[in-house]
């Protein structure tokens, strides 16, 4: 069974020092290819040097939407001149809008337009966060789409109704969940988890947060960990869980183009 975590954070101080032992594990566990987003553009160089050490990571350059106080004209210029100095880089952000812990609603738009403008130049796919702001979330995309044309991505560590989910489907997002599907009380999330295309799912970590029962409150979570997360998929959608590996697998390569050895 081969997986792919497509949102990580191990550049964290956390995993520093223990790397070895981490990958270890997710090795033992079917981890074939992680997908490591960006915060911002200072951790660029920090996490090329892990794709230097290990071949099976792809990684993302962009801004979090929480970082949004950061951005100013040269910023959409240093990601964008990023994105393409690396053939390893196989995403923009993460991006989006959080108006759960930020009020800074205009910056975040101006950061998520430019990076939403450069994905689209690039031919590649953006990293969505979304957390309290679905429906702006929705209205932005649409209005760029309109204008623009087409942009493709994923909406990741999903948490969203099923409503929301069908909005961004629509749009021809992938959906891509995390430990919160795996939580007791998660019942929205795990809706939208039964309604998302077999051609258009995604798992992840979002490691080192959010680690999935049954090592909930274990920190770090870790990559390996993101065989849980396939497990409850699987018994959501009433399938095994070599199908959602498959489907999820498949699904990783085509949106990032990657190529597995």
């Amino acid at each position: 069974m081969q997986l792919i975590d497509t949102h990580v954070h191990i550049n964290f101080d956390v995993f520093q020092g223990d790397l070895s032992s981490f990958r270890k594990s997710w090795q033992e566990a079917g981890v074939v290819h992680l997908v490591h987003s960006c915060v911002e553009p200072s951790e660029f160089q920090g996490i090329q040097s892990l794709a230097d050490k290990f071949p099976e990571l792809s990684f993302a350059v962009g801004l979090h939407p929480l970082d949004a106080h950061k951005w100013d004209k040269q910023t959409g210029q240093q990601i964008r001149k990023l994105a393409g100095s690396d053939d390893r880089v196989v995403a923009i952000g993460e991006t989006g809008l959080d108006f759960y812990k930020a009020d800074n609603a205009q910056q975040q738009k101006l950061a998520l337009q430019t990076q939403l403008s450069i994905a689209q130049e690039l031919d590649k796919p953006v990293i969505i966060h979304c957390r309290d702001a679905a429906l702006s979330l929705k209205e932005q995309i649409e209005a760029f789409v309109d204008e623009f044309g087409t942009v493709k991505g994923v909406m990741h560590c999903w948490g969203g109704t099923p409503e929301e989910t069908s909005w961004f489907l629509d749009l021809g997002f992938y959906i891509s969940f995390s430990g919160t599907v795996t939580f007791k009380n998660a019942h929205q999330i795990k809706e939208s988890a039964k309604i998302v295309p077999d051609n258009r799912l995604l798992i992840e970590t979002d490691c080192p947060f959010l680690a999935p029962v049954p090592k909930r409150g274990k920190r770090p979570n870790q990559p390996a960990y993101v065989t849980y997360v396939a497990e409850c998929l699987a018994n959501l959608r009433g399938v095994s869980s070599d199908i959602i590996a498959h489907q999820t697998t498949s699904n990783a390569c085509e949106l990032f183009d990657i190529k597995l050895n």
